[in-house]
């Protein structure tokens, strides 16, 4: 899946007053990055645009593990955008990061999950609506923020208990001095795990009135954002509910949706996809939850997904997942 060609990222001013303060000028990361000047000081730039200038403020740096710690550790808590500000003046650090996953949605691609288990809370990060992954800069940087966030709030020494990288992140020793934990390499996800006590520990910085303005705005931002997003969701949930009534048009969901044809296509091209797409999308996703299911046969699944013929279900199969159905099934029944 292609990187979002729509311009909905921001910068905060606080990202490009920290550069400068580590001595990296805009310019030289526009250069970097090969875009002109104008793409860095518009208000908001493409996922593609966004992944070029952090990597190439991580290029002009030099190591990775210094451009992670000299960004986070600059960066002026008053130049924090609203989000942000939001979860710095949380009531503690469990509500902090949770606000910090519920607002990062607006900000595409990145997006955190928390799971608390046991003695742990565990932040993975993982990249929304692109299968590419973020430059390791912007990875390095997001984990380290958490901490700082908790640092800040709190006004406590915290240190991380531990924290895993999938690709090398420059000098380990430096990110172990920041974090106060062993830093894995190689790892299968991008996570940090903080211990789950310190999550009840009270922000020094709490400001009730502040958040009693700001949360209600950000509130309905986000809702906003979703509705006028979730398209491409909701057509391919219309597709896979239709999949076995034989012939589904364009026209039939448009329909459905109070939309034009036109509409719903350029609804659909904003996000980067289109109505063939989903469809061939949505009869992949559906056979392989069909196929784990030993009581249907293949030739119902095929039918299930909307094939009247077994042989094109099988060529599309091989095209999915470069394997037979029945291969594939014989490999993945209880792993999906």
């Amino acid at each position: 899946m292609k990187l979002h060609t729509t311009k909905c990222i921001k910068f905060p001013s606080g990202f490009w007053s920290g550069l400068q303060q580590l001595g990296v000028s805009p310019r030289d990361v526009a250069r970097q990055a090969r875009l002109p000047i104008t793409e860095i000081t518009e208000p908001k730039v493409t996922a593609a645009e966004y992944f070029a200038i952090w990597q190439a403020f991580s290029d002009l740096i030099g190591d990775i593990a210094k451009a992670i710690i000299g960004l986070v550790t600059v960066f002026e808590t008053t130049q924090y955008p609203p989000d942000i500000l939001a979860t710095y003046h949380a009531r503690d650090y469990r509500d902090a990061l949770y606000r910090m996953a519920r607002y990062k949605q607006m900000c595409p691609p990145e997006r955190l999950l928390i799971t608390e288990e046991g003695e742990d809370c565990t932040i993975e990060l993982e990249w929304q609506h692109t299968e590419e992954s973020g430059p390791k800069v912007l990875v390095g940087i997001t984990l380290a923020y958490l901490l700082e966030l908790g640092r800040r709030g709190t006004g406590q020494a915290l240190n991380a208990r531990r924290v895993e990288f999938s690709h090398p992140m420059g000098d380990v020793q430096a990110l172990e001095a920041y974090f106060g934990c062993p830093i894995q390499i190689g790892t299968i996800r991008n996570r940090l795990t903080l211990r789950r006590r310190d999550l009840d520990i009270p922000f020094a910085t709490y400001n009730e009135e502040l958040l009693e303005i700001l949360t209600p705005v950000l509130d309905r931002t986000l809702n906003e954002k979703q509705s006028t997003s979730s398209i491409t969701e909701t057509v391919k949930w219309i597709i896979k509910r239709s999949l076995m009534g034989g012939h589904l048009d364009i026209h039939s969901v448009a329909k459905e949706l109070n939309m034009s044809d036109r509409t719903l296509q350029r609804r659909l091209t904003e996000e980067d996809t289109s109505f063939k797409h989903l469809i061939t999308q949505a009869r992949h996703e559906q056979a392989r939850e069909y196929l784990v299911n030993p009581s249907l046969d293949i030739k119902e699944v095929a039918c299930l997904v909307g094939y009247e013929n077994l042989n094109s279900f099988y060529r599309a199969f091989r095209i999915w997942e470069g394997d037979t159905p029945s291969h594939w099934r014989s490999e993945n029944i209880g792993k999906v």
